[in-house]
């Protein structure tokens, strides 16, 4: 992929208006009270930076005049406020970063449970990467905004309308020469504030490929190291990366020029007041206390309004972040559970029916996957998939699962169409062994418990047992609580197949699907595991997907898949004899020169 193929992949449209960050407000509003509390804290900490000049002038004009002891009654004064103003401030911070770390790990959370939910199909749109980067980055800045920024500028806007006011009370006069130039400020603030706003989503857009790339990069480190790719991922990686930080830097530079013009502006003004209250103190207009009230309620005011230029830029900022948050929590999934959920029929072995399945993956729209396909698999009967790669078999197992819902037809368990009961709760009648088995970067135990959360470690150890795992999960440093690593990184291909065989086996569910669930395993240990999923097959509906076809032979009924259509249905003998597409697989895998009616 190009890199503006990968932007355009990362860029979505963008909110052009900083309301956008009101849509984090679903968010806040549980902590009503802690929001007034800091609101409080807040208020009381801007009115006492207000109160603070008016005791400075009070000992600037009676510096020379005042008794000892109403002088030093000033400074006291002074100090009390300064107290003030320090535990105001402490919980001001207090009060508002915790809300704010609070919020965040509340919109994590809420972003986890709605990605972790989501079907396959919408993983093929959206590179598990760049979520995980709006989870961390985007919620960072979040939690920088509603931290920090939100309550700075709170205070800063009473500062600046507080001063002003002051500002106007202690001379109207110098408050006009001051106050000119804010319409002259606030037209670099807007036009270059919309620059800003362009370009961080930018940014963050390039972060977000990036981490997607990374992740992908990581993930599949060892096939990068045995291809050589090393240097091409490193220039890819780069190659991103180096256009995050171009955007960054057009957007710190753009930044820069509005802070350099807001800040020249507004210290000019502060500069021709200075001029004129020299002159009106000389013309005794005004005290020289007043003077020095006036000019820190000016740089005061000053003070704000550039914090403000900038926090308006974090906001900026903060609206593409939720922005992108708000697209994760309001993404559409294809894949939905009903309103009103049918309950699934509680039995120890169900009846699969597919009925006139047409299925074709979004990626492919144009391909069938299958193709019209209708199927029964009756209570407690041991199904085998086989056919070519691509036939359509791991589909069969994708749709029963509900990853995805057919274009035409429908799939029933008991009767009961799958799209009318709650995935979660028909999938807990489901025990999958894949062909590719999902290891966590934890113990082999609680990888086995995985199957059933609430099993005793009898229970893991004898799924272990049945499964052929024991032997080596005991040799393993810790028993069963080594750690495994991250994806059984420390496990061989068969010793991960044969921890997700026992999770399947742990689990007990009336349905027990079969993906290549042998592939990965030695002929002992595939004699022992097949053996222990015969016996656990009994009593359940089966469905295995095999390419080798020694593992299927048993199987009570073999269905022929191919080009995502059923094309013969029998036992293994039935089938051989038949000839056609089973027959051929079968004389290409069974040796010793033999006829495949013999073996």
């Amino acid at each position: 992929m190009s890199d503006a193929e990968t932007y355009a992949a990362a860029k979505r449209e963008s909110s052009k208006q900083i309301g956008a960050v009101a849509q984090l407000w679903p968010f806040v509003a549980p902590y009503k009270g802690m929001v007034l509390l800091a609101l409080v804290a807040l208020t009381f900490t801007a009115v006492i930076s207000l109160v603070m000049p008016l005791a400075v002038r009070q000992v600037v004009d009676n510096f020379d005049v005042a008794e000892n002891a109403l002088l030093d009654r000033y400074f006291a004064f002074a100090f009390v406020v300064a107290a003030l103003l320090a535990v105001g401030t402490a919980l001001r911070y207090y009060l508002v970063t915790r809300l704010g770390e609070r919020i965040v790990a509340d919109i994590r959370v809420a972003v986890f449970h709605r990605m972790i939910g989501m079907s396959p199909a919408f993983f093929e749109r959206v590179m598990t990467g760049e979520v995980l980067s709006r989870i961390t980055t985007d919620t960072t800045l979040i939690l920088s905004v509603i931290g920090s920024s939100v309550s700075v500028a709170l205070r800063n806007v009473l500062i600046l309308f507080g001063g002003v006011a002051l500002m106007l009370w202690t001379s109207v006069k110098m408050t006009a020469l001051v106050l000119w130039p804010i319409p002259v400020v606030l037209i670099p603030v807007v036009l270059l504030g919309r620059r800003v706003r362009t370009l961080s989503r930018e940014n963050q857009d390039w972060i977000a490929a990036s981490s997607g790339d990374a992740s992908e990069q990581l993930l599949a480190s060892q096939t990068v190291q045995a291809f050589t790719h090393e240097d091409l991922s490193r220039q890819k990686f780069h190659t991103v990366t180096e256009h995050s930080f171009v955007a960054a830097k057009r957007r710190i530079a753009t930044r820069a020029v509005m802070t350099a013009i807001v800040i020249f502006i507004a210290f000019s003004a502060v500069v021709g007041f200075l001029w004129m209250g020299a002159a009106d103190v000389r013309e005794g207009t005004i005290s020289i206390g007043e003077l020095v009230q006036f000019m820190i309620y000016t740089i005061m005011v000053a003070g704000a309004l550039g914090a403000l230029t900038e926090i308006w830029s974090e906001l900026q900022r903060a609206a593409g972040a939720t922005e992108r948050l708000v697209e994760l929590l309001q993404a559409d999934d294809a894949v939905t559970d009903p309103v009103q959920t049918t309950p699934v029929p509680d039995t120890q072995a169900a009846q699969i029916s597919f009925e006139n399945v047409t299925f074709a993956y979004p990626g492919r729209p144009t391909i069938s996957a299958l193709d019209d396909v209708s199927l029964t698999i009756e209570p407690g009967e041991s199904v085998a998939l086989v056919g070519p790669s691509g036939a359509g078999k791991s589909t069969v197992i994708q749709l029963l699962q509900r990853f995805y819902d057919p274009q035409q037809g429908a799939i029933k368990i008991d009767g009961v169409d799958l799209r009318d009961m709650a995935r979660m709760d028909f999938r807990q009648h489901v025990a999958l062994v894949p062909q590719d088995p999902v290891i966590f970067a934890d113990t082999a135990r609680e990888n086995i418990r995985f199957g059933r959360p609430d099993a005793t470690d009898a229970e893991v150890e004898a799924a272990a047992r049945a499964a052929a795992a024991h032997d080596f999960l005991t040799a393993l440093p810790d028993g069963y609580d080594s750690d495994v690593g991250e994806r059984g990184v420390m496990l061989s291909g068969g010793q991960k197949q044969r921890i997700a065989i026992a999770r399947a086996i742990l689990r007990n569910a009336p349905i027990l699907l079969l993906d290549e669930a042998t592939s990965a395993l030695d002929a002992e240990s595939e004699r022992l595991v097949q053996s222990a999923v015969e016996d656990l097959a009994r009593a359940r509906t089966t469905i295995m997907v095999a390419h080798r076809l020694a593992t299927v032979k048993q199987a009570d009924r073999i269905i022929v898949f191919d080009g995502g259509k059923i094309v013969a249905t029998g036992t293994h003998d039935a089938l051989v004899a038949e000839g056609g597409l089973y027959a051929r697989l079968a004389r290409l895998q069974f040796t010793s020169g033999n006829d495949a009616k013999s073996v």
